[in-house]
């Protein structure tokens, strides 16, 4: 290919200055002396073409195919219904065809659901699977997808070529889904307050209405018909610390495109705005204090503490005006006000006609109606004044034999406590006997329920913890736990076990004897079951598709059982066992991709059609599906028809080599310049003579 190039000699300004002058020169000696001037200007001419350089440039060019881009979308919308048939079809029909051009190299983009909750990625694969090619080489760019991609260009501008791009959507028209979508969603509550969910159901091809099933860890809350389209409300009660995982499943339409955006969960976290105890000390005793500054060094603890200073039968004398003791509020603490507290303590508490029977009744009814109570045993335990022997019986899980044990012993943990959350791995329990200090006083008890976590003397029951209707209830058989709280004989951990006594009590979900609980760190899912069993059922993992697997669990300490399993499928996994539901997400609990699942042709619509390219199903209604023809196409006024799509090329080459040829340089130009000058001096000197 030759051409014609110019380097100038001089800075381009002085060029143009140089070139303007002898212009002017030229012109007026024209005008002054007549046609021989002529051949001056010529000479000026080529004294400016000199100093322009030009130069004949041949290249050695070599023709280089061209790149037509076909991005194939392999994320998970794209697996539902026909879609990935239709997908490795187009592909490989796609592939035949272009390997039959000439001068066109396919290059075949895979692309996968973004990281996150970032959704299909189309744009962002071809950019980078194009890095390497020059923006002239492309020929045209083909997107196989069903429309549902998430970072479509703007403008056209923003693609880095300016090739026609070409939509093929997979899915069908008649295809028919239905989803729940969630308006608003809280994420904290207060535990015995409302809040409200606002969700809305979506479908294509659906009925118009549909039934919505709404479950709360597990089970069922409400069912109900509900318009599609429309926003509706979803009230829960907060009833418990922690998690509050709630479930809002719509009913799925025959031949559904997937279930897997049926379902929505939406996990409130339950904050209790205080736990509100009830400390009642029968006497003062140095185990008093121990209970008290426990519980006011914690921060969400609203403590009410009273003891009993002047029992009924204390008669000396005093005047009851010269006494500034507070009377007992029995009335307001036992009948008004049960139902506030989440945890009563009745610390060596004993039987002394202060509490009428009718507030033991009420206590009692607090217990079955899910209250909390602990009863710290002192001597009083053992005696006719004992709280076993009132109408308090029922929920007290050991019979006192009215023996009192008063010698050093170890507190051990039993067997049955080695695998329950509140006494499992305390500091010292890790050696036999154990590393902490002992006690001194142990009062005997005929235990008839619950679980004895704990054992003093002989093995003699310590601590019971036990479940009593809805409500729970602890019994410490001694008044020595604030021994290890002064360090005698190197002290124990009184903290650990006092504190998760109480929040086992007030039902602490992370204190749960039974649970089953999952996380999720990328796609690999971490399960842990809690069990007082000896062997826990294998847990049942069902993926957001539907596809259930048993999980078989290995032991990792005494009542825990832990496995991890990879998550074959992005959204939200259920996991089941004996009873208990569990809910873990690989990526986003509601994820992107799956919000709007439908094929569509008129989100990609805008930017094909601004590149010339164009968007269409390839497949109509029920018919087969039905591949394009690719056709090249030079100009630029029609890049598609009903039948076809184009590519246009680029004609692109690579150059191998260069030769130039001066002109203006060199002995030719030389010769040129002077034989100017010599004909006009001749011209001249003859116009003289003549």
């Amino acid at each position: 290919m030759l051409t014609l190039s110019f380097s100038p000699l001089v800075p381009e300004p002085v060029l143009w200055a140089a070139a303007a002058l002898a212009a002017i020169v030229a012109i007026v000696s024209v005008l002054a002396r007549g046609a021989p001037a002529m051949l001056r200007a010529l000479a000026l001419a080529i004294l400016v073409l000199a100093l322009a350089n030009p130069a004949l440039v041949e290249e050695e060019r070599e023709p280089v195919d061209d790149v037509v881009a076909v991005v194939v979308d392999e994320s998970a919308s794209q697996g539902l219904g026909e879609r990935a048939a239709m997908t490795e079809a187009v592909r490989e029909e796609l592939d035949r065809r272009l390997s039959t051009m000439q001068n066109v190299v396919p290059r075949f983009i895979a692309v996968e659901d973004g990281a996150g909750d970032d959704g299909t990625l189309l744009f962002r694969a071809l950019a980078n699977g194009l890095a390497d090619v020059p923006p002239d080489r492309i020929a045209g760019v083909i997107l196989v997808t069903d429309g549902v991609v998430h970072d479509i260009p703007d403008a056209v501008g923003q693609l880095g070529f300016r090739a026609p791009l070409h939509a093929l959507i997979t899915g069908r028209e008649t295809e028919r889904d239905r989803q729940i979508r969630l308006v608003r969603a809280p994420r904290f509550g207060i535990v015995g307050r409302e809040q409200t969910i606002e969700a809305m159901v979506e479908e294509r091809n659906g009925t118009g209405s549909a039934l919505v099933t709404v479950r709360r860890d597990g089970e069922v809350m409400a069912r109900r018909d509900v318009p599609t389209g429309r926003t509706f409300a979803v009230p829960v009660t907060i009833d418990r610390g922690g998690a509050n995982v709630v479930e809002i499943e719509v009913e799925p339409l025959e031949e559904e495109l997937t279930r897997a955006n049926n379902r929505a969960v939406v996990e409130i976290e339950g904050i209790r705005e205080n736990l509100r105890v009830l400390l009642v000390s029968g006497e003062p005793h140095a185990g008093e204090r121990a209970w008290r500054n426990l519980l006011k060094s914690d921060a969400n603890v609203d403590l009410v503490h009273f003891t009993i200073l002047r029992p009924p039968h204390k008669q000396d004398g005093t005047p009851i005006d010269e006494l500034s003791l507070i009377a007992f509020p029995t009335r307001e603490l036992f009948q008004e006000k049960i139902d506030e507290f989440d945890l009563i303590i009745f610390d060596r508490y004993a039987n002394q006609s202060i509490l009428p029977s009718i507030y033991f009744d009420n206590i009692v009814s607090y217990v079955e109606n899910g209250g909390a109570v602990l009863f710290a045993a002192g001597p009083e335990f053992a005696t006719v004044a004992s709280l076993a022997r009132t109408r308090l019986s029922p929920i007290i899980p050991g019979v006192p034999t009215g023996e009192i044990l008063e010698e050093p012993y170890k507190a051990e943990i039993t067997a049955v406590g080695t695998r329950h959350p509140v006494t499992r791995g305390l500091d010292g329990s890790e050696v036999s006997p154990p590393a902490w200090g002992e006690w001194l006083r142990l009062l005997d008890a005929d235990v008839r329920a619950g679980d004895t976590v704990m054992s003093g003397v002989d093995g003699r029951p310590l601590l019971v913890l036990e479940r009593y209707d809805e409500g729970r209830v602890a019994l410490l058989l001694s008044d020595h736990a604030w021994l290890w709280a002064r360090g005698f004989r190197e002290g124990g951990p009184y903290l650990d076990l006092l504190r998760r006594t109480a929040h086992w009590l007030m039902k602490e979900p992370a204190l749960e004897e039974e649970a089953l609980r999952a996380s999720a760190e990328g796609r690999t899912i971490a399960i842990e079951r809690q069990s007082m069993g000896e062997t826990p059922s294998p847990v049942t993992l069902t993926a957001p598709s539907g596809e259930s697997v048993g999980v078989a669990l290995e032991p990792a300490a005494p009542g825990l059982w832990r496995a991890r399993v990879t998550g074959a499928e992005l959204g939200l996994h259920e996991l089941r066992a004996d009873g208990l539901v569990a809910f873990v997400s690989v990526g986003p609990a509601n994820p992107r991709e799956m919000r709007d699942v439908f094929s569509a042709v008129a989100h990609l619509a805008p930017i094909a059609e601004a590149t010339g390219g164009s968007v269409r199903r390839l497949a109509e209604g029920a018919g087969a599906v039905v591949v394009p023809r690719i056709q090249t196409v030079r100009s630029d006024t029609r890049l598609s028809g009903a039948d076809w799509i184009g590519i246009r090329p680029s004609e692109s080459a690579v150059v191998r080599g260069v030769s130039v040829v001066p002109l203006a340089l060199g002995f030719v130009g030389v010769v040129l310049l002077l034989g100017a000058v010599l004909a006009g001096w001749l011209a001249e000197g003859a116009r003289r003579r003549a």
